[in-house]
């Protein structure tokens, strides 16, 4: 009479399945929210943020600002900031807590920026100056319309990806193959003789997604538990 199998503990290192669908989804979320706050970032500073009336000889002629005419520092932090969410996956350890800071920091200078720009009628007196050929060209009936808060929005987007990737950022796979992880030196042939899949490159990666594997883990721990 055989005795009945008797489930193994967990390892105290081994991550639980709720602590694999949440370094997954945080992932997901990270390149969502990054992508689309930039685009919206990008978009919201091509599109007029202020209007108002130039005061001239012949009377008076309607001026508006766009967000790069009021500040092109959004649209500068939004195209770093797209740049850092993409090199996050192509660094580790050190580097990519750097580069997360920077994408986190991108984001919040766009909010600051970006509200800074929602008041700001410098363009507008700048724009009406040259066309009245004087100095201090005063600007009236100034309004705003609601973009600058629309970038705003986007910087808080690009903020919660560098939030995510500094707390999660570890245990997210690197894009890049050449480098080896640690403890993979040896693995050099596969059962049949030919070369092993490198457990780094993005097809491996999102294969073993696919597979409800995490990548992160080492992949003799992967295999013991497919062959348990």
């Amino acid at each position: 009479m055989t005795a009945a199998a008797v489930p193994q503990p967990r390892a105290e290192h081994e991550p639980s399945a709720s602590a694999v669908r949440g370094r997954r989804s945080s992932l997901v979320i990270a390149l969502l929210a990054g992508a689309l706050g930039a685009a919206l970032v990008l978009l919201a500073t091509s599109r007029k943020w202020a209007e108002g009336t130039a005061a001239v000889a012949q009377g008076s002629l309607p001026q508006s600002a766009d967000g790069d005419d009021i500040t092109g520092l959004p649209g500068a932090l939004a195209v770093v900031g797209l740049a850092a969410l993409v090199a996050v996956f192509a660094v580790r350890r050190l580097g990519r807590v750097v580069v997360s800071a920077l994408l986190a920091l991108c984001g919040a200078g766009v909010v600051v920026s970006s509200a800074l720009g929602a008041s700001d009628k410098a363009a507008l007196e700048e724009k009406a100056s040259k066309v009245s050929g004087l100095t201090h060209s005063p600007i009236h009936d100034v309004a705003y319309t609601p973009w600058p808060w629309v970038a705003a929005a986007g910087g808080v987007l690009l903020l919660l990806a560098g939030v995510l990737a500094l707390g999660y950022g570890r245990h997210w796979p690197a894009m890049s193959g050449r480098y080896e992880r640690a403890g993979t030196t040896g693995r050099a042939r596969t059962r049949r003789g030919g070369p092993a899949p490198d457990p780094d490159r993005p097809e491996e990666l999102w294969k073993a997604l696919d597979r409800g594997e995490d990548p992160t883990e080492a992949p003799e721990r992967q295999e013991a538990e497919r062959g348990a």
